[in-house]
């Protein structure tokens, strides 16, 4: 099942008001539903991006990328119930990012490159 762009825009606004308040700390960009897929460009076409954590000169903000979530949705005939566990983690992932910065904590960003580059192999 593909969920349109605006039905998985509402579902992770439900989602994003089940963090607590202190999660928003300092992320002065929200987070934000993008309509493209991204793929690591390392693989060539072959891994998906579906959220990000950015700090830059911009702020700090999390990107979900629709595409992505739909491209699997696709491969792997997600349910609505699929979407949701997914839009979830990643988003719960990404908060992850965050929070560990607030803290001055690297720990998933190190657990992150060591699985892609398990992935990625030698």
């Amino acid at each position: 099942m593909i969920l349109s762009f605006d039905q998985v825009g509402d579902l992770l606004d439900q989602l994003a008001e089940k963090f607590p308040e202190a999660f928003y700390q300092e992320l002065n960009g929200g987070i934000s539903l993008l309509p493209e897929a991204k793929q690591d460009p390392a693989e060539k076409g072959a891994l998906y991006i579906m959220g990000e954590y950015c700090n830059d000169m911009m702020g700090k903000y999390i990107n979900l990328y629709y595409g992505s979530f739909a491209a699997l949705a696709e491969q792997e005939a997600w349910t609505e119930a699929d979407w949701e566990e997914e839009l979830y983690a990643t988003l719960s992932h990404e908060f992850t990012h965050h929070v560990e910065g607030l803290a001055g904590e690297r720990g998933l960003e190190i657990k992150d490159a060591l699985e892609l580059e398990g992935y990625r192999g030698p």
